[in-house]
């Protein structure tokens, strides 16, 4: 993978993870050359194969932008930052991500549902 780039240029994906709440929800926007975009899917897909093991993994999804985007944006569920930040960091991620082709860049970022009345639940 060629880039991790911050989503939020205030607070940090490491800050992110030296929290202590929960549940979150990992939203990760990627970008990856065309050409590039079936290696993408399938280190995503090795990646999200060792995740779901994981504890307090509950689940994720995958969305492309549509109309010719090469624009991806992964959303993905957990108990809480604990648990996601032993996956993130555990050696074996860690050797997988080195298997996105070059041209991915990738933008996670750590979210917790909002309750606003009338429009969503929390």
């Amino acid at each position: 993978m060629s880039g991790f780039v911050e989503l939020d240029a205030i607070v940090t994906l490491a800050d992110q993870m030296a929290t202590d709440e929960g549940p979150i929800v990992l939203i990760n926007l990627f970008t990856v050359d065309v050409a590039d975009e079936e290696a993408l899917l399938a280190a995503w897909a090795h990646d999200a194969d060792f995740m779901k093991v994981q504890p307090g993994y509950i689940s994720t999804q995958l969305h492309k932008g549509i109309a010719g985007s090469s624009t991806f944006v992964n959303y993905a569920v957990w108990q809480d930052v604990k648990s996601f930040r032993e996956a993130f960091v555990h050696p074996e991620f860690q050797r997988r991500i080195a298997a996105y082709p070059p041209s991915a860049v990738a933008r996670p970022h750590l979210f917790k549902k909002l309750a606003v009345e009338n429009h969503c639940v929390r």
